[in-house]
């Protein structure tokens, strides 16, 4: 299902790109070939099928993104466990070294209570 999604994003994609570049800026477009008239073959304000169209596609690919977001695989939230896992393991096997007082920088030596 994810993956249809994403297909059919692809999809709607590219018809907006279509409908988008078919329209002429300054509301041109296809209407500009029938200037004098409203109605031939049947087409009635080609503008506003555009927009219209435009309109769809956009709502149709805002759904569809959400619908993406929500189907995303359950596997990315074992990705995190895998990496805690992993952590665990590498501080597990990193050595401890103990750590004097006097390697710390900034530190004095302890003063030595056997000399007078």
């Amino acid at each position: 299902m994810f993956y249809l999604l994403i297909v059919l994003g692809i999809i709607v994609c590219i018809f907006l790109g279509f409908f988008i570049l078919i329209q002429e800026p300054k509301g041109g477009g296809l209407t500009s070939g029938f200037a004098g008239t409203n109605n031939i073959m049947g087409v009635q304000r080609t503008g506003d099928f555009l927009e219209k169209g435009t309109w769809s596609l956009i709502i149709a690919l805002m759904v569809i993104s959400l619908l993406i977001n929500v189907m995303i695989p359950k596997g990315a939230a074992n990705h995190n466990k895998e990496g805690e896992e992993i952590q665990r393991q590498l501080n597990r096997s990193l050595p401890t070294v103990p750590v004097t007082p006097s390697a710390l920088p900034g530190a004095t030596a302890p003063a030595d209570s056997n000399k007078k």
